[in-house]
């Protein structure tokens, strides 16, 4: 990495001043309102290493997540959780500090199931290192996960790596017209038998299902659930408008809602929603009583945030639990005790 970069940084921190740690910007819009003076990390880019054999990629924090998704299609590799772009100029440093996983999710899980080491700057301006690049280095494993949806607030990203798959030999989506309700219940049905389904995507009685794997595996179960659908190209597929936002759904200035809920948890009267994860994730539009969206939330063993837009001064993220929020209030005085990152954004 590059000392004097490095050294800019510790400058600016040791300044004592609050500082917004920025990236590309694509997320900007995500969490609580920002403050303090932009630490851009956009210089500080580059693949440090990539060892395809072994699933492994190891990226600055300024490196373009297009660039790093560049580099793995060369090799036919991918990031199974699928982070979402929202805009051009998404940084990696910007896609683990936000913690946003795609519809991969549903099959592959989290962006955290995946940070195998950070390498991080503290507010003490500390080059400290956790992880490793392989699974069975666990050496403070724990810690490199802590950095993802941290949204910048324990310290500064200086290199990640990254356990990454190979892209899948065979893909399908169909599209099933069907109501909310029965779209739940099939989706949960398939989710106890063997089938390689990968993602699902329900809104205005349709319902998308992805398949992806070994050829024989995805042509063995289109039958069972392709049945009174339409297969589509995958040019026509949903997958990347929903990943990144694009979809018609998520056009206009709309208050937009997220609920993260347990897969099994019944169809909600809150208007007409989008249902992704295989009923886990829940968009919904339109102006919505926090509280009351909350409570509803946390009843069936879930929380809500306001994702984009609607009332600034209505807190992004759910309230924590005291238990919960004196560990976070913890780990920020370990990582950050003067305060510096991000103040404010995530709670």
């Amino acid at each position: 990495m590059s000392e004097a970069t490095i050294q800019g940084f510790r400058e600016r921190i040791l300044a004592r001043q609050p500082l917004r740690i920025r990236g590309g910007g694509s997320k900007d819009f995500y969490g609580n309102t920002m403050s303090g003076d932009v630490l851009d990390t956009r210089a500080h880019t580059g693949i440090v290493n990539y060892e395809p054999s072994e699933l492994v990629i190891t990226a600055k924090a300024g490196t373009l997540l297009l660039d790093l998704k560049s580099a793995l299609a060369e090799r036919r590799q991918w990031l199974p959780f699928e982070p979402p772009e929202f805009a051009a100029g998404s940084t990696v440093g910007g896609m683990v500090a936000a913690g946003l996983s795609g519809p991969g999710r549903l099959a592959h899980g989290a962006l955290r199931d995946y940070i195998l080491g950070v390498t991080l700057m503290d507010g003490e301006g500390r080059v400290l290192k956790f992880g490793g690049e392989v699974m069975k280095n666990v050496a403070g494993f724990d810690v490199s996960r802590l950095m993802a949806g941290s949204l910048g607030s324990l310290g500064l990203l200086l290199e990640v790596s990254i356990k990454v798959l190979p892209v899948p030999v065979a893909e399908a989506t169909v599209r099933i017209p069907m109501n909310e309700r029965d779209a739940l219940t099939a989706i949960n049905r398939w989710a106890g038998q063997p089938l390689p389904i990968t993602a699902t995507a329900w809104l205005s009685d349709t319902l998308f299902v992805r398949l992806a794997g070994a050829d024989a595996a995805v042509k063995a179960a289109l039958p069972q659930v392709g049945a009174g659908g339409t297969a589509i190209s995958a040019e026509n597929a949903p997958w990347i408008a929903l990943r990144d936002h694009a979809h018609a759904f998520f056009k206009g200035d709309a208050p937009l809602w997220r609920l993260a809920l347990p897969t099994t948890s019944p169809a909600l009267t809150l208007g007409t929603p989008l249902i992704e994860w295989g009923g886990g994730q829940r968009w919904l539009r339109g102006e919505h009583d926090a509280n009351h969206l909350r409570a509803l939330a946390r009843s069936h063993g879930g929380h809500a945030t306001r994702f984009r837009g609607g009332d600034p001064a209505i807190a992004a993220f759910a309230p924590l639990d005291p238990v919960t929020l004196r560990l976070h209030q913890e780990l920020k005085r370990r990582f950050d005790p003067q305060g510096l990152f991000n103040p404010g954004r995530l709670f």
